[in-house]
């Protein structure tokens, strides 16, 4: 999978029936198990939850939950996103997030934002070329993982005066 020439990568919606995928996924993804109501949000937030697929394959995803911030404004929670580690840096989790970047520029989102481990480098490094800043620290955010703190990375949208 050579730099320089275009990654066939399609996205699609995540439904009743190919949610299995997005949880094996996650089992091979993620240190944490996720509960019922994760996989109701994702299903429940639409278009902002999507899988990857490579050649066919599902590779990647991105899960959100959709948020209504006091005073009504929405925002958008991303629960996870991940791509399998033989098919990072080609662009998948750039798509993915940017599908996500998209839609909540269609939809008039006031922000969008997550929670990343302190000790996650890579994460932070990706999403800060996307517009994210570190907004907060959580200590303890995390129960049964090491380190147990979290960021809040946050990247917030210019409001149409439509919306006010």
């Amino acid at each position: 999978m050579g730099t320089g020439r275009e990654v066939s990568v399609s996205l699609d919606g995540v439904r009743d029936k190919n949610m299995m995928q997005l949880k094996k996924l996650n089992t091979v993804l993620f240190p944490v198990r996720y509960n019922d109501k994760y996989y109701a949000d994702a299903i429940a937030s639409g278009e902002f939850t999507k899988l990857a697929y490579y050649s066919d394959i599902c590779v990647g995803a991105i899960a959100c939950r959709l948020e209504k911030k006091e005073g009504g404004a929405m925002r958008v929670y991303i629960m996870t996103l991940g791509v399998l580690a033989p098919y990072r840096g080609i662009g998948i989790g750039s798509k993915l997030l940017n599908h996500v970047l998209d839609m909540c520029t269609k939809q008039n989102m006031s922000e969008i934002y997550l929670h990343v481990q302190t000790n996650n480098d890579d994460a932070i490094k990706f999403y800060k070329k996307f517009g994210f800043e570190i907004t907060d620290t959580i200590q303890d955010y995390y129960v049964n993982i090491e380190p147990r703190d979290c960021y809040v990375v946050t990247k917030s949208f210019a409001q149409s005066e439509a919306s006010k």
